[in-house]
């Protein structure tokens, strides 16, 4: 049951980034990143996802001095495999052309990432990379976990420029608002996650 709920998670979760990547508003930091070096250097959004991902579990082993967090990669090949079969099927289905659909395309992303993220934290299965990040620089650098965020947002912002990715209104929305929409979602799936089981 663990798994299947953390595979759902992960599978609402990338539909919401391919929705806010189809929109072309602007996606996070890292998507941003992820789409710039499909378009620039080649590979898939997804395979991208699996590479980073890689190399954030190698620079996480480096910075605590232990094993690498295999798991890790088990979330990242999941989710990176998600990313490009929705994308695909958003492709085929529908592209938002004039702006109210894509602002549709957008909030509808924004809510469903918020969604899918927080049914995947619950189930506390495998760690994804960048998130295991965030905790380590929060434990080296003793601040918060919002300054520590917001360090690793930044870092990405700047390669997503590098590369050219889809930086936007959205992207600043992504970043003001993800962290209520998960605060909402987070409390809303547990009461029914509690109740499921």
């Amino acid at each position: 049951m663990k798994l299947f709920i953390y595979v759902l998670g992960i599978l609402i979760l990338t539909l919401g980034i391919s929705f806010t990547i189809q929109s072309d508003l602007g996606t996070s930091p890292f998507d941003a990143l992820l789409v710039g070096l499909s378009i620039h250097v080649g590979f898939t959004v997804g395979t991208w996802e699996i590479i980073i991902a890689f190399i954030l579990i190698g620079c996480n082993s480096l910075l605590k001095r232990q094993k690498p967090e295999v798991l890790g990669l088990l979330t990242a090949v999941i989710t990176g495999i998600s990313i490009d079969m929705w994308l695909f099927l958003l492709e085929t289905l529908h592209t938002p052309e004039l702006l109210y659909s894509k602002v549709v395309y957008f909030g509808l992303g924004l809510i469903v990432i918020g969604l899918g993220t927080a049914i995947y934290l619950h189930t506390n299965f495998a760690p994804i990379p960048v998130d295991r990040l965030t905790l380590i620089i929060h434990e080296l650098t003793r601040t918060n976990i919002f300054l520590s965020r917001s360090i690793i947002y930044l870092i990405f912002l700047v390669l997503a420029m590098v590369f050219k990715g889809p930086i936007g209104i959205g992207t600043l929305l992504i970043v003001c608002l993800s962290g209520l929409i998960l605060n909402y979602f987070m409390s809303f799936t547990k009461k029914v996650l509690e109740q499921a089981s």
